[in-house]
């Protein structure tokens, strides 16, 4: 047997994985969790909520005009009672329902976010442009996103769950630099 080394070396890389952490520690961890020991990350839910039969549970953010910030969505998690599609608009338009107040990650953190939130029940309007649509059967749910949709200064990103007699809870999280 030859004496070749089993760790990794920079033009043979045998492991992705960190191979021996009791001796070389490390820490990996996604960058939300940068986000919330920074006071960073936020989250909107619906909590459970029952749709009437041919509307939408809406979930709307929105990223004001001159707020010198980006938003990076972590994550749209949630659950249903029946089969139902979920569908990500960029804008949109959401009327009635209610406006939440986005929840600091970070329990105690007085940071507020540059967000506002709308929650509601019924269709979109104006003139959304669909990135992502998915049948969705009865359970719960969550698509990591990891800062991979960005929603600049003056867009919104919009969640459509429905249609149908159903109850469901959505929830979005984010975070802002």
């Amino acid at each position: 047997m030859t004496n070749n080394s089993v760790f990794n070396t920079e033009n043979k890389p045998l492991y992705t994985l960190i191979n021996n952490p009791y001796s070389s520690s490390a820490s990996i961890a996604p960058p939300e969790a940068d986000a919330s020991s920074n006071g960073r990350l936020f989250m909107v839910t619906t909590a459970n909520a029952a749709i009437a039969g041919g509307s939408n549970q809406l979930v709307q953010i929105t990223n004001p005009n001159l707020s010198g910030r980006s938003l990076y969505i972590s994550r749209v998690s949630g659950g249903i009672t029946a089969a139902a599609t979920l569908i990500l608009y960029s804008s949109g338009t959401v009327t009635g329902g209610t406006t939440p107040t986005p929840f600091n990650c970070q329990f105690g953190n007085a940071t507020a976010s540059i967000a506002t939130a709308r929650t509601s029940a019924g269709t979109v309007g104006g003139t959304p442009t669909l990135f992502m649509s998915l049948p969705m059967s009865t359970g719960m749910f969550s698509l990591d996103f990891t800062g991979g949709i960005i929603v600049p200064q003056g867009r919104s990103i919009t969640l459509s769950l429905g249609p149908g007699a159903i109850t469901a809870a959505t929830n979005i999280s984010w975070w802002e630099v």
